[in-house]
């Protein structure tokens, strides 16, 4: 059998920003069995988004083992990074669609483009190859288990680095006036950002019972955005999540631009709130740009979306 394999060893956001171009991948070789080389934990939401045929579990650019036959085609959608071109030379494969990078001079993709939204940037990866690709099919399907009243809210305080974290004080204040408007909220995150979303829950005056963060499988977590009346978070898988899920969302971007990695705009349903400062997504302090956005502007987001009609 023919063989399509696709790297995108990244976190949920790389995933779900993926999802166009690999729909686009199906369409233009549906006899072929698209492998999808990302990281094992992201299973539930692979399975969600029907984008791939089966998994590789591939932690990270440079951990791809591959010991099967060479595919018939392999697609770089990690990176332009010599790393993610060197595990996909390795397979062998008769076909490679990637960005170039200088270390392999005969290896003739086009050049990676800066300041793109990532799923434009690999549905033009896939065009330059002579595959249509759109990068406005970023939907997935919700988990059954999301069926409800969707009136809940997620407050989502975590981030991937210091620079992309809005204080916990601030999501606080908004989960504080959210919980007093009659809206239930729960303070999602990882086992890692429990302290921090107990803090949050504690500045808001939360019961106990609103943090659920360390508690939750990937696929809980999916079903608890995908049935949620609204999400806030900062630059973040979960904020991904909610627009994959059409979930209504107020999103704090900084120190990147929403334009490179945010909602698409026609999407009235999701709001990105930015500065305009652009920094160190790495960070290790939070971004200026990030701390000009203020509670009152998040509140004022949170309760137009909350009161369109219909939300969903």
């Amino acid at each position: 059998m023919s063989v399509a394999l696709v790297l995108t060893a990244r976190g949920l956001g790389g995933l779900l920003t993926a999802v166009p171009a690999l729909r686009a991948l199906r369409v233009a070789r549906p006899y072929h069995q698209l492998v999808l080389a990302a990281p094992g934990w992201l299973r539930p939401i692979v399975e969600l988004s029907g984008c791939a045929d089966e998994l590789h579990a591939t932690p990270m650019a440079g951990a791809l083992r591959w010991n099967a036959e060479p595919p018939t085609l392999a697609v770089n959608l990690h990176g332009s990074g010599p790393d993610s071109i060197a595990d996909l030379l390795a397979t062998d494969p008769e076909q490679l669609i990637t960005h170039r990078h200088p270390e392999f001079p005969l290896i003739h993709g086009p050049v990676w483009p800066h300041e793109v939204h990532e799923t434009r940037r690999w549905c033009a990866l896939l065009e330059s190859a002579g595959i249509p690709a759109d990068p406005t099919r970023v939907d997935i399907a919700a988990p059954p288990e999301a069926a409800g009243e969707r009136t809940h809210v997620v407050i989502h305080p975590g981030a991937g680095a210091p620079a992309r974290q809005w204080p916990p004080e601030r999501f606080a204040a908004v989960a504080a006036a959210l919980w007093e408007s009659g809206r239930p909220v729960v303070v999602t995150g990882t086992a890692t950002e429990l302290p921090l979303a107990r803090e949050v829950a504690e500045r808001a005056g939360l019961p106990e019972t609103a943090t659920v963060a360390g508690e939750l499988t990937l696929r809980q977590l999916a079903a608890t955005v995908a049935g949620a009346a609204l999400v806030v978070s900062g630059d973040t898988g979960v904020g991904h999540l909610a627009t994959a899920f059409g979930t209504p969302s107020v999103l704090v971007f900084g120190p990147n631009s929403p334009a490179w990695c945010g909602p698409p705009p026609t999407r009235s349903r999701h709001i990105a709130l930015w500065a305009g400062h652009v920094g160190d997504p790495e960070g290790e302090t939070p971004d200026p740009g990030l701390l000009v956005v203020s509670v009152a502007e998040v509140v004022d987001a949170a309760q137009r979306l909350l009161q369109a009609a219909p939300i969903r």
